[in-house]
């Protein structure tokens, strides 16, 4: 296999092109805002949604549905990326779960609100997909460049997938906010019509990934026994962690800080709704403009990790993201809200793409066992989300109140900063000062 090929690692990249539209669009932006605003329609804003008969109030059970997916992928990718590892059927689960997530996209065009039970399944699949086919791309960055590649191929992934997501949240936005010049009596049809785009866009440019990447050397015939195998892959990876000090406290500083900023992704424009009172059109240029300002400061920290070190650019970053998490308490207006949306931009492009990195480089050289050790990545960063996410909500529901969560937020990247500040690997300094 051909490493640091051009064309491969576009396609590559492109997989990130693909699947961002959903966490953008999806996740993050329009479909917060319409659910909503469809529930509230549905069951009054007083009243609890009910989602099988059960009460709930409408916030708790969207975060609680976010909890669960992430549950559910933290215990089945182990699993199938051990099968994954043995089997050499890396490409075959980026597929399935693409086209699991795509399918479910598409489905919620049929979600109108009082049918809650059909827009909490397809969010919660559509999400499964969404994070089961990451364990496999994120498996392939060690096969595909050589380790001084690795902080510039990450970051290039996430801004292609942070570009390809506002190219079409802005082309959706675009028919959402002129509906009445489109003929529209209102614009719940065509918010609904971004759900289907995102599973097509989803599905269609995960094509150029899937004809580029290669497949697994030596694949093995998937047989009964193959779980087990999988098991005894995951078994070898755990021993080999529990011998590499440093990976180890990666992985745990990795947690901490993670739970901090899947919480700040996920739950962002709920703080500008509930807090600062913004509707839904400044709530959604918002995060677009910190989609934009996150290419940006993944291709920046990229650069200063090349200068100084993957661990010193990362203990820049959690500086920085603990000051954010402290100013969003005193943030009572709407300029400052945009102000720490611009710095919230700057430090996610930076983290997610320098921690992918960074865990690469820690892998053991010529390892095979690629979506295995990304099990382990992965878990810890599904299980952060369940974790940040509950809080977070728990939080709220004692204070009534966002503000104090984002304190709690700020504790983990603190907590998180303390334990990367054991780890002394080499090939996380810089280039000069190795050897």
């Amino acid at each position: 296999m051909l490493l640091n090929d051009k064309r491969t690692i576009d396609g590559w990249c492109f997989f990130d092109w693909a699947n961002s539209a959903y966490s953008l669009v999806i996740t993050a932006t329009i479909f917060p805002v319409y659910y909503g605003a469809v529930t509230t329609k549905a069951f009054g804003d007083q009243m609890p949604v009910r989602f099988f008969g059960i009460p709930f109030e409408g916030a708790a059970l969207y975060s609680y549905a976010i909890s669960f997916s992430f549950l559910l992928i933290a215990g089945l990718s182990p699993v199938l990326s051990g099968i994954a590892d043995y089997g050499g059927k890396k490409k075959m689960f980026m597929r399935f779960f693409t086209l699991l997530g795509s399918a479910a996209c598409i489905a919620l065009f049929w979600f109108t609100g009082e049918n809650v039970e059909l827009g909490i399944i397809a969010s919660v699949v559509a999400s499964i997909g969404y994070a089961g086919a990451l364990v496999f791309y994120n498996a392939y960055l060690p096969e595909i460049a050589t380790p001084d590649r690795y902080d510039a191929v990450s970051a290039r992934g996430f801004s292609f997938g942070y570009g390809g997501s506002v190219l079409l949240l802005i082309f959706n936005l675009g028919l959402i906010l002129n509906y009445e010049a489109l003929g529209f009596a209102d614009n719940l049809w065509l918010t609904r019509a971004a759900f289907l785009t995102v599973g097509i866009w989803w599905v269609a440019f995960a094509q150029l990934a899937f004809s580029r990447l290669p497949d697994s050397p030596n694949p093995k015939p998937i047989t009964p026994d193959i779980l087990v195998r999988g098991f005894h892959e995951l078994g070898k990876v755990w021993q080999s962690v529990k011998q590499q000090p440093d990976t180890l406290r990666f992985l745990v500083s990795f947690f901490l800080y993670n739970t901090g900023v899947q919480t700040t992704i996920y739950l962002a424009a709920l703080f500008g709704s509930e807090e600062l009172k913004m509707e839904g059109g400044k709530l959604i240029g918002t995060i677009l403009l910190l989609q934009v300002v996150a290419i940006f400061g993944a291709y920046l920290f990229a650069k200063v990790s090349d200068r100084k070190g993957n661990r010193y650019a990362l203990i820049v970053i959690l500086i920085i993201w603990i000051g954010v998490c402290i100013a969003a308490y005193f943030v009572y207006s709407e300029m400052a809200f945009y102000l720490l949306a611009a710095g919230v931009g700057l430090v996610m492009g930076g983290v997610q793409s320098l921690s992918r990195a960074t865990y690469t480089k820690l892998l053991p050289e010529n390892t095979t066992d690629t979506a295995s050790y990304f099990s382990f990545y992965d878990v810890l960063d599904k299980c952060s989300t369940v974790l940040g996410t509950s809080v977070y909500g728990t939080i709220v529901a004692i204070t009534g109140s966002m503000r104090g969560s984002t304190l709690a937020l700020s504790a983990f990247f603190f907590a998180g900063l303390l334990v990367l500040l054991t780890v002394k690997a080499a090939s996380l300094k810089p280039k000069k000062a190795v050897g």
